[in-house]
């Protein structure tokens, strides 16, 4: 996707609300003229952009009856056009407290769990374009005097990048749920200490060399960030990545207890706002004429920097995913980065068909869901792509 500057114009707007017994939606429909307003997005339709709008019915239409269930929104940007945005009612959550049925709109803040990681990542980009870290091959314990007595053996190798990377060969448990008081991250949000939780795990592989899903390295490089700034990693993101992007609504839950955001998990935006996230990783770095990151950062951070899954169908980067397309669409050959997070938050970065799809949902800790939120493009929006 090229680099294109965000002209704040707008297209007024024919607001449909569509009222369910369980559902209420709201979607844009762009006219001709030229009035300013808060729309931060250029609007184009299906066709000029080459979607079959039929397929992104039927997609409405499964989502409402709930077929797909519980999803809370659907944004589409097409050639760096808003061509789909739609919110539904659905049972939510606030990182695990039970908010009831939520009937989200454009202002809603919603939890995007595990797309923390990623905004923290890009503070770190963020911190290392500023010279706040010297390089991604720093030691983590060049940070932390105070646990040197952790700086030992293998864990001496653990860098900036093995923990960007999830190889730090810590030895680390999120492949039980989240309810279960074995699993890491509920063990590290319980500790007394969760830096020192993190530092002190024991090292099982050479570093570097083997991925494992781990939390703890999100929360390390929040810490960093603090450490170098003075800032904890919400203060810092709403100073230099937040506000650049026009990002004026953010949360970020803390540990209980503890006055530190929960690195990993804790984020809530807006559905619109993560669409502005997944355009300055397409757009390389740039918004509005500024770049916020470099245009080295964001390409290494969309590179899958290990593989891992049955037959090595899925790569990492920087607290990003990398799938490969043709598990999406068997007419696709590429890689897609991806920010992703517990219960069907998504932002799907395809540079080579000029893509961003955003999703939020409530489908929080059900990994045996079928009919979830990548179902919506393997069903619908990849279909939908009248492609040459």
């Amino acid at each position: 996707m090229q680099s294109n500057h965000i002209t704040f114009y707008f297209l007024p707007l024919l607001i449909i609300t569509l009222l369910t017994g369980c559902n209420d939606t709201k979607k844009v429909e762009p006219v001709n003229a030229t009035v300013k307003s808060e729309i931060e997005f250029p609007l184009g339709g299906f066709t000029e952009n080459h979607m079959d709008s039929l397929f992104i019915s039927s997609m409405e239409d499964a989502v409402q009856k709930g077929t797909y269930p519980n999803i809370h929104s659907v944004l589409i940007l097409k050639n760096n056009k808003l061509v789909y945005e739609n919110y539904f009612k659905g049972k939510d959550e606030l990182w695990g407290d039970d908010l009831g049925i939520i009937g989200h709109h454009k202002d809603s803040l919603h939890d995007v769990r595990s797309i923390s990681k990623s905004i923290v990542a890009a503070c770190i980009g963020i911190a290392l374009k500023k010279e706040m870290i010297d390089s991604l091959s720093q030691s983590v314990f060049d940070f932390y005097p105070e646990f040197e007595e952790y700086n030992t053996g293998l864990r001496s190798q653990i860098t900036v990048e093995t923990l960007l990377t999830m190889t730090t060969g810590m030895e680390w448990n999120e492949n039980v749920p989240y309810t279960d008081p074995r699993n890491s991250e509920i063990l590290m949000t319980s500790s007394d200490d969760p830096i020192e939780f993190v530092l002190s795990r024991p090292i099982i592989t050479i570093p570097g060399e083997v991925w494992e899903y781990n939390g703890g390295t999100t929360q390390l490089l929040a810490s960093i960030i603090e450490k170098t700034s003075g800032l904890n990693i919400h203060e810092f993101a709403k100073k230099h990545l937040f506000l650049p992007l026009g990002i004026e609504k953010s949360e970020w839950t803390e540990f209980p207890g503890i006055n530190l955001p929960a690195a990993a998990s804790g984020l809530r935006l807006t559905s619109r706002d993560l669409m502005k996230f997944g355009m300055l990783y397409a757009n390389e770095g740039e918004w509005n004429g500024n770049q916020i990151l470099s245009k080295e950062w964001t390409q290494k951070s969309k590179q899958p920097h290990i593989w891992f899954g049955r037959n090595n169908n899925v790569g990492y980067g920087y607290q990003f995913w990398i799938f490969k397309a043709i598990t999406i669409n068997k007419k696709q050959n590429h890689l897609i980065p991806s920010a992703v997070g517990n219960g069907g938050q998504r932002i799907y970065i395809d540079e080579k068909n000029d893509l961003i799809v955003v999703i939020t949902a409530g489908n929080y800790n059900n990994w045996t869901l079928k009919k979830d939120s990548e179902s919506l493009l393997t069903d619908f929006i990849y279909p939908s792509l009248m492609l040459n």
